[in-house]
């Protein structure tokens, strides 16, 4: 069927109840545009590849990478000098894998904001009125808090891990592979795009009722915990890496309690006025 034979944004919108057939055939629009988004973002940076491996997925290896430079800038005493080292291929086609694999979580990073709008557009039918004009820019939220989950792991855990875990030896020689660097980069960036995102998904718990305050509040050292748990799983097994992740998520833990009794207290006063 061609893509203007149906108008899902019209299927979504008409008010009307839509069965599980419905559901599932406006999702696949949405999967399929938020695809050729990702493929877009991919193909731009695909053709220029030379570049993006030279100035992006690079830098953070090199000694003039920003963050090391605006460190020196502190003072003679913050200067960080990250060791010299080389990357290996060890397959015949692993630098045009390696090449479309970036491509692809590049094409995600550059697409996030459309992606999070299909993904709004899908959701949103499901809500009342009043939930929609709640959540109003929403879509420019969440890509905000993922752009910046993304930045914070290229510009800050990425140098410090990848210096770290280059200089670490035990007497062997590190020769580390193409492959093995852009998984850790990848790894760097895209989890830590998502762990930013708890402070919206705590504000939708709280307002289907599923949390309140005093819960996150009561619990916060439970909570404290699991970011540490959470930041073993999705950094690399160094303390280092894990140290840099648990801060900003104990951080993005106190503004979700925030935003939460924010929410909390106008569910309250709305009940109150209703009554």
């Amino acid at each position: 069927m061609a893509l203007d034979q149906v108008d899902v944004d019209k299927l979504d919108e008409t008010g009307k109840e839509m069965s599980f057939l419905d559901h599932l055939e406006a999702l696949r629009w949405h999967l399929f545009r938020s695809a050729i988004a990702i493929c877009v973002g991919g193909g731009i940076v695909f053709s220029f590849q030379d570049w993006v491996f030279a100035n992006i997925i690079l830098a953070p290896k090199s000694q003039d990478f920003i963050t090391f430079k605006l460190l020196c800038k502190l003072g003679p005493n913050f200067c960080y000098t990250p060791p010299k080292f080389d990357l290996v291929t060890r397959e015949l086609g692993e630098q045009f894998t390696e090449s479309m694999y970036v491509g692809v979580w590049l094409g995600v990073i550059l697409a996030s904001p459309y992606i999070l709008y299909e993904i709004w557009k899908f959701v949103k039918p499901g809500l009342y009125k009043k939930e929609q004009d709640a959540v109003s820019g929403i879509v420019l939220i969440c890509a905000a808090l993922f752009i910046l989950g993304v930045c914070f792991g290229y510009f800050v855990m990425a140098p410090f891990s990848i210096a770290f875990l280059a200089g670490y030896t035990v007497g062997a020689i590190n020769m580390p592979t193409l492959s093995s660097y852009i998984s850790y980069m990848t790894m760097f960036t895209l989890p830590i795009g998502l762990v930013f995102e708890l402070p919206v998904i705590l504000f939708f718990m709280t307002k289907i009722g599923v949390i309140t305050p005093s819960f996150l509040r009561k619990y916060r050292r439970h909570a404290v915990v699991l970011i540490v748990i959470a930041a073993g799983v999705i950094t690399p097994p160094d303390v280092l890496s894990q140290l840099l992740v648990c801060f900003p998520l104990l951080l993005l833990y106190e503004v979700s309690i925030l935003v939460c009794t924010r929410e909390y207290k106008r569910k309250q006063k709305l009940a109150e006025a209703s009554e």
